[in-house]
């Protein structure tokens, strides 16, 4: 994975993908071959502070109903052992940079939020350490289309200014081609194709194919 490209893992359920994740941020480990974060062999690392230099996005987002926004958000940085007043201002910049207004949000709690600005927390808890590396596994996956759509154009401009490197999950090849540098076909637990998004509309692999007649029958309509 390119350093500050998002890699979209794209598939069908049970292609692999997750597992490919969880490989990442040492979940699991692997059987054979190895796997490197910034040059390290993953088994290489204390899983604890591998896992700290690694943002994590999922689709159910996992914000601890106790705590508020500002410390949803605050978490890695205080295992880090961060000043407070940092974490608060980093909270509350991270609340700008995701487009909520800090001063309405920072002290509410997760459930008298939306859906789709609980996953805006989501996404600023996982940059609050500013880790080199962001994982997302299907995050905009519950939202409604529209809801879904916007998030998507949103992080598309916050990853243009951040220029994270990240590897996005996802089963929508529209979503593909929308935040994807390049795409990461798989199937069966096997890399089909691994190439910029326009690739995979000309690849003659049936399941390449699949996914193209998807995404054209999308436009289409």
């Amino acid at each position: 994975v390119d350093q500050g490209e998002t890699l979209v893992l794209l598939g069908r359920s049970g292609s692999g993908k997750t597992t490919t994740m969880k490989l990442i941020n040492r979940l699991i480990d692997p059987t054979a071959g190895t796997v490197q974060v910034e040059g390290k062999r993953t088994v290489d690392w204390d899983p604890i502070r591998l896992r700290r230099r690694i943002g994590y996005v999922i689709q159910e987002i996992g914000l601890f109903p106790h705590l508020t926004v500002e410390e949803n958000i605050g978490v890695v940085p205080r295992l880090e052992n961060w000043p407070a007043e940092r974490i608060k201002e980093r909270a509350r910049a991270l609340l700008t940079l995701v487009g909520l207004d800090a001063d309405r949000f920072a002290a509410r709690f997760p459930r008298e939020l939306s859906g789709g600005q609980r996953q805006r927390i989501g996404v600023a808890r996982a940059l609050a350490a500013d880790p080199p590396v962001i994982l997302l596994d299907e995050p905009f996956g519950a939202l409604d289309p529209i809801t879904r759509r916007e998030i998507q154009r949103e992080f598309k401009t916050l990853q243009q200014e951040l220029k994270k490197t990240m590897i996005f999950v996802t089963h929508d090849i529209a979503e593909a081609f929308v935040l994807g540098t390049r795409i990461a076909l798989l199937k069966d637990g096997q890399l089909i194709l691994l190439d910029e998004p326009q690739a995979l509309l000309h690849s003659q692999h049936p399941e390449a194919r699949a996914f193209a007649e998807c995404f054209n029958d999308a436009q289409g309509s």
